[in-house]
């Protein structure tokens, strides 16, 4: 069985490390979080005001995410383009000679650049903003899955070249991680902490897959999203004002899902594109 938030978050209270820390800071899961998106998505509706949640009241959740998908690749010109170093010459002979152009070489430096990708969208405010989420350990860790699921399901596309970045992407990611975790105070046991995550991880991606499979009944998608990224004690799938955060983040991850789909090869594994902008969104955004 899967361990679940509330199981890993317990074994971090046992190690006894604070560190002059609170670790609710960076850990708070549980069964609140339904309680604030609740608060949330209600005020989206009643504009009232919240406490202890970060939103942006401009943002209308049932418009956004609608329009047609289209390719994330970045133009030719955008400034947020990275390419492949030129060299001539000498240095160039001794690049080659030092396997800076071998095809390992080229796809470490693809990877690197698809996770920073991952990062900018995953570490950045606006998308707490958008989807009315408190910025914690939990909440990073489960968008940052999340998107590395959807570049991770994009790159299988490509078969097994794809497959092979993918893991050269996962590799980043699983160093990532591990800082992450340092980072919010874990030294010791932290081999074990890893382990519990990369089950998380796992388990959360087995979901993903099956749940946009072509048989997969409609809702599904949004019952993954809402346990993996709204929910941990296991309740079911809210009614209520609720759900208008969750129905957003669905219809997010299919329009980023097609995106990708028809972003090309190159882009995909030079890293040259970028997720959606969930920045300034307006009540008549459609995206």
């Amino acid at each position: 069985m899967l361990p679940r938030w509330s199981t890993v978050i317990s074994q971090l209270s046992k190690v006894g490390l604070r560190k002059n820390m609170d670790y609710s800071k960076y850990l708070h899961v549980g069964c609140g979080n339904y309680s604030k998106v609740a608060a949330a998505a209600t005020t989206i509706e009643a504009d009232s005001s919240l406490h202890g949640v970060s939103t942006n009241p401009q943002v209308n959740l049932n418009k956004l995410f609608w329009s047609k998908p289209s390719s994330l690749a970045l133009a030719p010109d955008s400034p947020l383009r990275i390419e492949e170093p030129k060299y001539e010459g000498f240095r160039r002979i001794m690049l080659k000679l030092l396997l800076f152009y071998s095809k390992q070489s080229k796809s470490i430096r693809g990877a690197n650049v698809i996770y920073r990708r991952i990062i900018s969208q995953v570490d950045k405010q606006p998308i707490y903003d958008v989807f009315y989420l408190e910025k914690t350990f939990k909440t990073t860790f489960s968008l940052l899955v999340l998107h590395m699921w959807l570049c991770l399901h994009r790159l299988k596309e490509e078969g097994k070249e794809g497959v092979e970045l993918g893991q050269y992407v996962y590799e980043i990611y699983n160093h990532d991680l591990e800082l992450r975790v340092s980072k919010a105070g874990v030294n010791l046991l932290l081999s074990r902490w890893m382990k519990d995550l990369e089950k998380i991880f796992y388990g959360n991606v087995v979901a993903y897959n099956a749940a946009v499979l072509p048989e997969a009944r409609q809702d599904e998608l949004q019952k993954v999203i809402w346990r993996n990224v709204f929910s941990d004690d296991g309740s079911p799938m809210p009614n209520d004002a609720a759900s208008v955060a969750v129905q957003a983040m669905t219809r997010y991850v299919r329009r980023e899902s097609y995106c990708l789909s028809l972003t090309d090869k190159e882009a995909i594994f030079s890293g040259n594109f970028m997720f959606s902008s969930l920045q300034n969104l307006s009540p008549d955004a459609k995206r």
